[in-house]
C-alpha cells in the first residue's frame, strides 16, 4: 500500500492567527489599506498590514502555437516600458469570464473563440489579498482595441520561444505573464 500524501493546507490551529478589529487605513478604486489587530497562535496579539485587492485576471491570448500577444505599456511605479499579457483588475463581483474577454478585446481588440483557465496564485501573500487568476485564450479574431482613458498600450505578436527567451534574460519581469508563459508551456 502507498503511503499518503499528508494535506499540507489543513487549518491548523497552530498556525492560525484570528482578527480582532479590521482597521482600514485607506480605501482608493482599486485597493484599501489595512493594519488589523489580530492574535497569535500563542494567544498574543500583534498586527498585520496589508493590501486588500479585489482579485484581477490575465489571459495569454494565442494567434498560433507558435505566437503569443502581448502588451507593451509604461508602469509607473517602476518607471519602465513593460511587455505584459493582457489583464485587468476585477469589479465587485464580476465574473472572471467576463472581465477576460472585456479587458482582452480592450487591450489587444481580439475576441477568443476558446478561453480555457490555466492558474491562480496570489503575487504578494505576504502583504496583500489579492488573487490573480490566470486564463489561456486561442481562435482569435481581430477587431478594434479600446483601451481605458488612461491606458496607452501597444498589443504585439511575439513568437513564444522569443517570450520565454525573454524571461530567462530578464527582460519579461511582469509576474503575471512569466507564470502564465511557464505554466503554458507544456500545453503547446
Amino acid at each position: 500500500m502507498a503511503p499518503q500524501r499528508p494535506d499540507y493546507f489543513f487549518p491548523d490551529p497552530g498556525l492560525v492567527e484570528r482578527r480582532i478589529r479590521l482597521k482600514p487605513l485607506y480605501r482608493g478604486r482599486a485597493v484599501s489599506f489595512h493594519v488589523d489587530d489580530i492574535r497569535l497562535p500563542n494567544g498574543r496579539t500583534a498586527t498585520r498590514e496589508y493590501l486588500h485587492h479585489h482579485g484581477a485576471v490575465g489571459v495569454l491570448p494565442f494567434l498560433d502555437q507558435d505566437t503569443v500577444v502581448l502588451v507593451r505599456q509604461y508602469r509607473y511605479p517602476v518607471g519602465e516600458v513593460t511587455l505584459e499579457m493582457p489583464a485587468g483588475k476585477l469589479d465587485p463581483g464580476e465574473n472572471h469570464l467576463a472581465c477576460i474577454k472585456r479587458e482582452l478585446r480592450e487591450e489587444t481588440g481580439y475576441t477568443a473563440r476558446r478561453i480555457r483557465h490555466l492558474i491562480d496564485y496570489w503575487p504578494t501573500c505576504a502583504f496583500s489579498d489579492e488573487l490573480l487568476r490566470l486564463y489561456i485564450a486561442d481562435g482569435l479574431r481581430p477587431g478594434q482595441g479600446a483601451p481605458d482613458h488612461d491606458e496607452f498600450i501597444e498589443a504585439v505578436a511575439v513568437p513564444f520561444r522569443e517570450a520565454l527567451r525573454l524571461v530567462w534574460k530578464g527582460r519579461i519581469k511582469d509576474s503575471k505573464t512569466i507564470i502564465a508563459l511557464l505554466a503554458a508551456r507544456p500545453l503547446v
